[in-house]
C-alpha cells in the first residue's frame, strides 16, 4: 500500500520534471535542442497525460512565434496531437494570420475547428481579423464578423477593436463608424482606432469632433491627431492642440519624441520659427533624448525657416546621422539655391560610408535644378543609376526635365522624355511648360499646355500658364479665348493663394479670399502707403 509520504515524494518529483521541462523550453536557443525537449517529453513515464499535453503546447508555442523556431516543425507538433483543444488551434492560427502568404492556412485551421465541434473563444477571432487586415481581404473579414456575432463576442472590446482597425484599414468608414456606435464597453483602444482609421482616410474633422469628445486620451491619442493634422496641411491647428496638451498634461500624456518631432514639422510647414526655437528650447528643458529622428526634424524647421546655419550647426552636432539625415541637410541646401553645398554634403554622405536613397537625389537634383548646375545634374542622374543602382521614378525625371528646360536645352528635355520607361505624368510635363514659360517658348509651351489640359481639363493652372505664355508673346486675343473657356467650362481657381505670418509668436494667416482675425483694413491702408511712397 502506498503512503501518503511516497504519494507527496512521487507528486513533488513530477512537478518539478514538469517545471524542469518548462524552463528547458523557455531558455532553448536552437531547433536541436528543442527536438530533444520534446523527444524527452513524450518519452517520459512519470508525465501524467495533462503535463505532458501542456509542455507540447508550449513546444507548439515556441516553434511558431519564437526566432530559434520553425513553422514546419510547428506544423508537424500540431498535426501529431489527437484531439487539438482551442488554445493548441488558437497558437496555430494566430501563426498562419501572422504571415500573408499563410493566412488561408489559418481560414482552414479555423473551419476545421469548426467541424470538430470546438467553439472558438475572444482570442481566435482577433488573430482572423489581423490576418484579414493585413491581407485587405473584406469579404471575408465581413463573414467574420458574422461569426462574432453568432457566437456572441460582439460585446467583447478586444474583438471590436480588431473588427474596427479593420474595416477602417480597407476604407470602409461607414461600417467602423456603425460599428463603434453600437458597441456598449469602449476603452482607448477604440476612440484611437476610430481616430487614427479617419486620419489616415482623410477623415480630419471626422477625427478631430472624435477626439473632442474623449473623456480620456492618452499618450498615441494626442500624437495621432498632431501628427495627423500636419500630415493634411493643417500645421496651425496641431500647433494648437500641441499646446493643449501641455497645459492638460500629466505623467501619463507627457509630450514625447513623436509630439516633438510632429510639431517641429509644422514649425517648418508655417515657417513659425518663433515656435520651433521655443520647441527646441522645451526639448532641452524636458530631457527628451535628441535621436537621429529629433536631429533631422531640427535640421529641417531650421532650414525651411530659412536658417541654414543653424541648420548646418545642429546637424554637425548630431551623433549619428542616417540617409534621412543627410537627405535632410540636403535639401536644406538645395531649398535656398546652394547647390555645390548639397553636392559637397552628398559627397561627403558617400565618404562616411552612407547609402543615399531615391529621395536623396531629389534634392540634389532639385539643388542643381534651382542653381543651374546642368552638368552636375545630369551626373547625379548616372550616378543614381548605375553606381548606387536607383532606377529612377517619375519625380526623377521630373526633376532633370526641369534642369534642363531652365537652361533652355528643350530639345534634349524632349528626348529625355520620350526615353522614360513609364508614362510622364504632370509633374514631367509641367516641368517643361514651366521652362516653355520661363524663356518665352511659345510654339512648344502652347502644345505642353494643350496636353496638360486635355489630362486634366479642371486643372485651372494649366489653363493660367498658357495664358501668361500668351500675354508674354504679346498674343492678348489668345489669352482672351482661353479666359473665355475657363468660364464656359466654370474652371476658377477654387482654393484662394494664402500667406502666412509669425508676429511675436503668433501665426497669422491672410489670403485674396479674406482672413478671419486679421486686421485686413489696416494692411491694406500700411500697403497703400508704402506704394505711394515708392512712386513718390
Amino acid at each position: 500500500m502506498v503512503t501518503l509520504l511516497e504519494f507527496k515524494t512521487a507528486e513533488f518529483k513530477m512537478l518539478t520534471l514538469k517545471t524542469t521541462l518548462s524552463r528547458l523550453i523557455e531558455e532553448c536557443k536552437n531547433l536541436r535542442d528543442l527536438k530533444k525537449i520534446h523527444t524527452q517529453i513524450l518519452k517520459s513515464t512519470n508525465l501524467p497525460s495533462a503535463d505532458q499535453y501542456h509542455l507540447v503546447k508550449r513546444i507548439l508555442f515556441f516553434c511558431s512565434f519564437s526566432t530559434f523556431g520553425s513553422f514546419t516543425y510547428a506544423t508537424n507538433v500540431f498535426q501529431m496531437f489527437n484531439n487539438p483543444d482551442i488554445g493548441a488551434y488558437n497558437i496555430m492560427i494566430r501563426a498562419y494570420a501572422g504571415d500573408e502568404a499563410h493566412f488561408r492556412g489559418a481560414l482552414v485551421l479555423y473551419k476545421q475547428m469548426l467541424r470538430e465541434g470546438i467553439v472558438p473563444n475572444c482570442l481566435t477571432f482577433p488573430f482572423l481579423v489581423k490576418g484579414c487586415t493585413s491581407t485587405l481581404d473584406s469579404s471575408v473579414g465581413r463573414v467574420i464578423h458574422a461569426h462574432v456575432i453568432k457566437f456572441g463576442f460582439f460585446n467583447d472590446v478586444y474583438v471590436g477593436n480588431s473588427l474596427i482597425s479593420f474595416y477602417m484599414t480597407c476604407g470602409l468608414w461607414n461600417n467602423a463608424r456603425m460599428l463603434f456606435d453600437e458597441m456598449f464597453v469602449r476603452d482607448v483602444v477604440t476612440w484611437n482606432s476610430m481616430i487614427i482609421g479617419y486620419l489616415r482616410n482623410g477623415g480630419i474633422d471626422k477625427a478631430l469632433d472624435l477626439f473632442g469628445k474623449m473623456d480620456r486620451r492618452n499618450i498615441i491619442t494626442w500624437n495621432s491627431i498632431i501628427t495627423g493634422l500636419v500630415q493634411g496641411g493643417r500645421a496651425k491647428e496641431s500647433l494648437e492642440l500641441f499646446h493643449e496638451m501641455q497645459f492638460l498634461s500629466d505623467d501619463v500624456c507627457k509630450p514625447d519624441k513623436i509630439t516633438v518631432a510632429s510639431v517641429l514639422s509644422a514649425c517648418a510647414h508655417l515657417g513659425a520659427i518663433d515656435h520651433g526655437k521655443w520647441v527646441h528650447g522645451y526639448l532641452r528643458r524636458s530631457g527628451i533624448e535628441c535621436d537621429v529622428v529629433i536631429g533631422t526634424a531640427l535640421v529641417n524647421m531650421y532650414g525651411k525657416c530659412g536658417h541654414v546655419q543653424q541648420a548646418f550647426e545642429i546637424f554637425k552636432e548630431m551623433p549619428e546621422k542616417d540617409a534621412s539625415a543627410w537627405t535632410a541637410m540636403i535639401s536644406v541646401f538645395a531649398l535656398h539655391g546652394l547647390g555645390w553645398k548639397a553636392l559637397e554634403c552628398f559627397l561627403e554622405m558617400g565618404r562616411v560610408g552612407v547609402k543615399p536613397n531615391h529621395v536623396t537625389f531629389v534634392a540634389l537634383l532639385s539643388g542643381c535644378a534651382h542653381s543651374g548646375l546642368i552638368e552636375k545634374g545630369r551626373w547625379c542622374f548616372d550616378m543614381m543609376k548605375h553606381v548606387y543602382l536607383i532606377e529612377p521614378q517619375v519625380y526623377h525625371y521630373a526633376c532633370m526635365v526641369d534642369i534642363l528646360s531652365r537652361a533652355r536645352l528643350f530639345d534634349e528635355a524632349e528626348v529625355l522624355i520620350r526615353s522614360m520607361p513609364m508614362k510622364p505624368d504632370i509633374y514631367v510635363w509641367g516641368a517643361l511648360l514651366g521652362g516653355c514659360q520661363m524663356h518665352g517658348n511659345t510654339e512648344l509651351g502652347e502644345m505642353v499646355a494643350h496636353h496638360l489640359i486635355d489630362l486634366e481639363p479642371h486643372n485651372h493652372a494649366f489653363y493660367m500658364n498658357l495664358c501668361d505664355i500668351y500675354a508674354k508673346a504679346g498674343r492678348f486675343d489668345a489669352a482672351k479665348r482661353i479666359r473665355k473657356l475657363m468660364k464656359e467650362r466654370g474652371i476658377k481657381k477654387e482654393i484662394p493663394g494664402c500667406s502666412m505670418i509669425e508676429i511675436n509668436g503668433v501665426v497669422h494667416e491672410f489670403s485674396a479670399g479674406g482672413s478671419s482675425g486679421f486686421p485686413m483694413n489696416e494692411l491694406v491702408l500700411v500697403l497703400n502707403k508704402l506704394g505711394n511712397e515708392m512712386k513718390i
